[in-house]
């Protein structure tokens, strides 16, 4: 049992900010949260993967464990002189915190171990409590959760219920919690012809032609028409680019990119495979070739309502006042890794200003978001004990 006083919710939140950990740098922000999380009792293992600092932290050795996965890397600043104040000083003024990371995510961060030590300075916990903590998120996400996961799968490390403290909510803190995320994946199409002039056709293969019947063949498709509790699946051409300033000349290349985000009916190796595919049918009698390179980003997944959606709405409802959407809208995050691991849901601050200039949350709402973590906290280990 811990008997450090709770850390402030809002001063670890600032001291986080005033870290500017710009992916893939950490800057110190875990080491200020590991120094927090080892006075309350946790053991904090640091995971580096790359030149990628990772924390995973755990108070107790029983089951159930449930998790808080967050991250503490963020977007560039941008231009600091756009800034009221300074995108780093971690300021907090007239009720609101200041700086890049405040909604995305340090606020949330602060938020949950304060939660955390409030529930272990009234005793220990009859199972555990773990934060898995990336400097990732933002970047390429490959030596972050994503590597994490894996270690702590092939350890037989037991996660039962996960939350991610992503900036979820809309217009008012809790009214909106993930229980799913789209799926995405990316496309890069490029045809080689053969350069000539436009004149003599016969001499030159025009790779344009033939990258534009592929992305006709490609958007014509109707992905799906929903899933549970999903939007249709899309396509979107990104780009398309041939570098031909001269009108009498036939490229000798054509490129597009796409991306799909796509609902639970779907697989990222099925869609990479219809591209290939499509591919393959368009290079039919191309004195060329077409060549296409797919990245899948994140699978799509859904945690289904039951008691631990339950829970964590009910702890939302009865300590913010609002009743949350169930939702799967968004884009991904690091909970399209947790799901590999035990059910997922997402719950967080505001993020109407995450990766803007002047990024800010009330410091009202930082406060109000350790409470519900600290409801969720207790109301999980009487309903999963």
């Amino acid at each position: 049992m811990s008997h450090a006083i709770p850390p402030d919710p809002v001063a670890l939140a600032a001291e986080l900010i005033r870290r500017p950990s710009v992916t893939p740098a950490d800057a110190g922000a875990m080491d200020i949260l590991e120094e927090a999380l080892c006075g309350l009792g946790f053991a904090c293992r640091r995971m580096r993967f790359g030149e990628i600092e990772n924390l995973y932290a755990k108070v107790g050795t029983g089951r159930p464990n449930l998790c808080f996965a967050g991250h503490t890397d963020v977007v560039p600043a941008g231009d600091a002189a756009a800034w009221t104040r300074p995108p780093f000083a971690g300021a907090v003024e007239a009720g609101t915190l200041h700086g890049r990371g405040a909604a995305d995510m340090k606020g949330a961060i602060g938020a949950f171990v304060a939660a955390a030590a409030r529930v272990l300075a009234r005793g220990a916990v009859p199972g555990a409590i773990s934060l898995l903590i990336t400097g990732d998120e933002e970047g390429v996400a490959e030596d972050g959760t994503k590597a994490v996961v894996a270690a702590l799968a092939a350890e037989g490390e037991a996660i039962d219920h996960c939350i991610v403290g992503e900036p979820t909510s809309q217009a008012r803190l809790g009214d909106m919690i993930k229980i799913g995320r789209r799926g995405s994946i990316n496309a890069h199409i490029v045809v080689e012809g053969v350069q000539g002039h436009v004149a003599y056709p016969d001499r030159a293969a025009n790779p344009a032609p033939i990258l534009v019947q592929l992305l006709s063949r490609l958007i014509a498709r109707r992905l799906d028409d929903g899933y549970e509790g999903f939007q249709p699946s899309n396509l979107e051409v990104t780009t398309v680019d041939v570098g031909n300033p001269a009108t009498n000349v036939i490229p000798a290349r054509a490129s597009a990119r796409l991306n799909i985000r796509f609902n639970p009916g779907h697989t990222g190796a099925e869609l990479a495979g219809w591209i290939q595919s499509e591919a393959r049918v368009a290079g039919e009698g191309f004195a060329g070739r077409v060549e296409v390179e797919t990245r899948i980003s994140g699978e799509a997944f859904l945690t289904r309502q039951g008691p631990f959606t339950d829970l964590v709405a009910a702890a939302t409802t009865e300590t913010a006042g609002v009743t949350p959407e169930l939702s799967t809208s968004g884009g991904t995050s690091d909970a399209r890794f947790i799901r590999a691991l035990c059910p997922v849901v997402e719950l967080g601050l505001v993020g109407t200003t995450m990766h803007k200039v002047d990024e800010q949350v009330a410091v009202a709402d930082v406060e109000r978001l350790a409470d519900v973590y600290e409801r969720i906290i207790v109301s999980y280990f009487k309903e999963f004990i």
